[in-house]
Parts: structure tokens; sequence; C-alpha cells
């Protein structure tokens, strides 16, 4: 293998920019991508010093200063400044001490670029407080930000009934609010439902922010705000805290957040103030906080992803948002709902969906939960020609997943001999396990999905009934 030949061809097509300096600052390696993030080319860069590349960077600014000065690396990094042709630039870097035998010998430094990501939030953030600022003359907000409410919470079943009414208790309290529930079982409708029913905050701000969409330094500046200097093209802007105060604000997936942001947001949650990046003075917020994890928070401590002493903070009000597999009894609701909203939208008259149908929906194992519901119906909802939706609508992975009324039907009664019923029960359960498993070829999440049973519920049964995956593979 020509290993030069394999490196240059890595280099030409990743999306990140490589720089490489000596101990002097002084630029010996560089590959920009096709974006032109620095506007400089290869052969202007080698040789210059760094700060002849980027002229408004200071040696307390400059990333590489930093590193080469204190021999360690920095992760993550959002700055903005003028790159060689005097354009306007934000980037995402990570700057790495080359140390040889101790002694430092250059640094290195991969970046991205930002600029539309940093265009945006400065957008989102100008929209925001156009939204939610006071005006002299007015005595409450316009707008809210929130469209659901508890109506919008389908369902009968027990798990339903007792989410909105523990929910519906704690509407005006200002404790913090930790929602545990996996994707698209619907966090923020039930977020948004709190705030809309609270007596104090409904005519407040809400704001929602997904922690995960953004990098850790990003964040920081959006949940704080900046003040103008605190680094290259800061301005003085509130972060969503200051926006959000008199409301609520909710942090979707906030285990996304690194360790010392956290430590930032369990901060504020204690005392209520809130410091603007590279800011002196503080400010005093009353900001009802929800937080949000799409996995089980204290599975989370145990990792070590999540602080144990932010989860304790804000496991004060602790919810829990049910997977849709585990309230099938919903399932006949939700999909009505669904047809009635997309009826409307794409024009058609959907009366109904048929049993044999709905026995389908309510046999699968649903992983997206109700979203996958939702946009399940809308799909099927833009191809159909009937106003009843039929088993030939659902979609194929659906119907593949779904075998196990199959397979009962395919058992004659006549077959099984009357004696012991646990004895019939069990060799029954082991025959639709190996069917399941032949069906999947052998994948073990896949033949849990067909019998809707979960994983380790379907090890710990083929362990009980003795069963030989291997031969049933290889005798597939």
């Amino acid at each position: 293998m020509d290993y030069k030949f394999l490196l240059e061809s890595i280099l030409e097509h990743l999306d990140e920019g490589i720089l490489v300096v000596d101990k002097n600052a002084n630029v010996t390696f560089y590959n920009e991508p096709a974006t032109n993030i620095a506007g400089i080319t290869q052969e202007k860069a080698i040789g210059k010093n760094i700060l002849d590349i980027f002229p408004d960077l200071t040696p307390e600014s400059s990333t590489f200063y930093r590193v080469l000065r204190n021999k360690q690396p920095i992760i993550d990094y959002v700055q903005t400044y003028m790159n060689y042709q005097g354009l306007k630039v934000s980037t995402l870097t990570t700057t790495i001490p080359l140390l040889k035998q101790g002694e430092i010998v250059g640094a290195l430094e991969i970046y991205r670029d930002l600029t539309q990501v940093k265009e945006l939030s400065e957008k989102i953030l100008n929209l925001q407080s156009e939204l939610f600022k006071k005006k002299s003359n007015e005595k409450s907000y316009k707008g809210n930000g929130v469209i659901y409410t508890f109506d919008d919470i389908i369902g009968k079943s027990d798990a339903i009934k007792e989410l909105k009414k523990r929910a519906q208790k704690i509407v005006d309290s200002n404790s913090p609010v930790l929602v545990y529930g996996e994707t698209g079982t619907g966090k923020e409708v039930l977020v948004q439902s709190i705030h809309n029913a609270s007596k104090v905050r409904r005519n407040k701000p809400f704001i929602a922010q997904n922690c995960a969409a953004l990098p850790n330094t990003l964040l920081d500046s959006i949940l704080f705000g900046t003040t103008s200097g605190s680094f290259t093209g800061a301005k003085d802007k509130p972060g969503l805290f200051e926006l959000a105060d008199g409301g609520t604000l909710f942090l979707d997936e906030v285990n996304s957040m690194d360790m010392e942001l956290q430590g930032k947001l369990l901060r504020v949650l204690q005392d209520g103030i809130v410091r603007r990046v590279g800011g002196a003075s503080t400010v005093l917020v009353d900001v009802r906080i929800i937080a949000s994890t799409n996995e089980p928070p204290l599975k989370l401590v145990d990792q070590k992803i999540m602080r144990k002493d932010l989860f304790y903070r804000l496991n004060v009000i602790p919810l829990s948002t049910p997977a849709l597999r585990d309230r099938k009894e919903d399932i006949s609701l939700l999909t009505r709902f669904f047809i009635n909203m997309y009826n409307a939208k794409v024009n058609k008259q959907v009366e109904m969906i048929s049993a044999e149908a709905l026995n389908v929906l309510q046999s699968y194992y649903w992983p997206g939960n109700v979203r996958e519901l939702k946009y399940t119906i809308e799909s099927i909802m833009n191809f159909t020609d009937s106003n009843i939706i039929g088993v030939n609508d659902i979609p194929h992975h659906l119907l593949n997943a779904n075998q196990v009324a199959g397979m009962k039907q395919e058992e004659p009664a006549g077959d099984i001999v009357v004696s012991s019923l646990v004895d019939n029960l069990n060799d029954y359960e082991k025959k639709l396990i190996q069917k399941a498993i032949k069906q999947a070829n052998g994948n073990g999440a896949k033949a849990a999905r067909i019998l809707n049973i979960p994983r380790q519920t379907l090890h710990n049964k083929i362990k009980k009934h003795n069963i030989d995956w291997e031969i049933l593979i290889n005798h597939n």
C-alpha cells in the first residue's frame, strides 16, 4: 500500500481544513477543503506566520498561540475572524500541541466551516429577541411560541392518563422538571402543554433548544449570551435564559452538554443568576427549566454522561412519556386522529381503517413511537385511493415485521395434543421463537421485533427452551 497516496486521497476528500505550525506559529503544512475557509492557497500559506494569514487575530486570541504557550489542547472551539481575503468566517476548531520528548515542536489544528450555522443562530437569537422583548406600553408579551395543550396528548391508556394527571398538578410550580422518553414519544408536546396550562407563565416566553444540535462552545453563547469583545466578532447579545425570563426554557437532550456546561446550568438552577460569556456582571432571571433525555437518566449518570448533582437538581419533578408499544390501546385513537388530520392536508376523504390493517399497526413494535405512526399514516394517506385504509395500504416494512398473527394462523389447532396446558403453551412458544429466528435469518434484534418482545426477553426464552440458534440458521 502506497501510504503517501492514501494520505493524499484522504486529505483531498476531507471537509475539514488542516493547519500545522512550528513552535514559532509559522505554517509548515496546510490543506484546505473546497469551502476555502482561510482564503489563501497552499503555496502562499507555507512559511507564513499564522497572524499574517489571519490579520485580526492576536497572540492572545489565536488558538495556535494559546496551545503553543500552554501545551494544552483546545477542543471544539468556535471562533469568528477575518480570513486572508478579508472575509468574516466562523469555524469550529480543535487545536492540538505537537510534543516531542516533552518539548513543544508545533501545533496541529483541524477546523470546519461554521459560518452558515453561526449566521443562522444569530438570526434565531435576533428573532427571539424581537418576539419576546417587552414594549414600554405593554404589560405582557405577544405570543409565546407554544401550540400544544393537554388536549393534544391523545390516549385512553392508564399510562397516558397518569402522565397527564401528574403533569397537570405541577403546571404552576417553579421547580425544575426532568422528562424522560424515547425519541418520538411526544416530550415537547408534554412540555408545551405544561407551559400553556400555567396561570403564571403561559403568557410569557416559551423557548426550546435542542442541546445536541450545536457544538458546546456555540451552545454556551446561545444559552448565556455574549459580551462585546469576549472573542473575535462577539457582540452584546442576550442568551436564551434572558430571553425566556418569566417563562419556560426547554432543554431537549440536556445530556448532550459537556460536563462544564452542565455545571453552568446547575449554577443557574441553584441561584437564578446568569453571566454572559466574557462578561463580568450578572443578571437575575426568573425561568422555569424543563429538561429532557431520550435515555434513562440514571443510566446516563452511571455512564458519567450526566452529572449526579445536575440530575438531583433537575429530577425534582420526574415525568416519563411512555413508548407507543407500551400503550397499544391508544393506537386506534391516534390513527383516527392522524387520518382526520391528513384528510385536510392531502385532500382525501378516508373514513376509517379496516380491522385487519389496524391489527397490523397494533402488532408492530414502533421504535419511532407516535412520531413514526404519524408519518406512517401520512405516507398511507398520500398513496391510498380508497376511503378505507386496508392491509395493502400498509408500508411493506411494517408487514414484514408483523409476523406473529400470521404464524399463529399457520398452526392448526388439530396438531396440538390435548394434555398439560403449560407443556402445550411452552411447546407452542418454542415453535414461534424458532420460526421468528428463521425468518430473521438469525438476526436477534429483528427476531425480537417480529415477536414484539424485548430482545433480552427473547434471549431468556431461547435459554429457557434450550433452542440451538446455530442449527436453526444452518437449516434455514
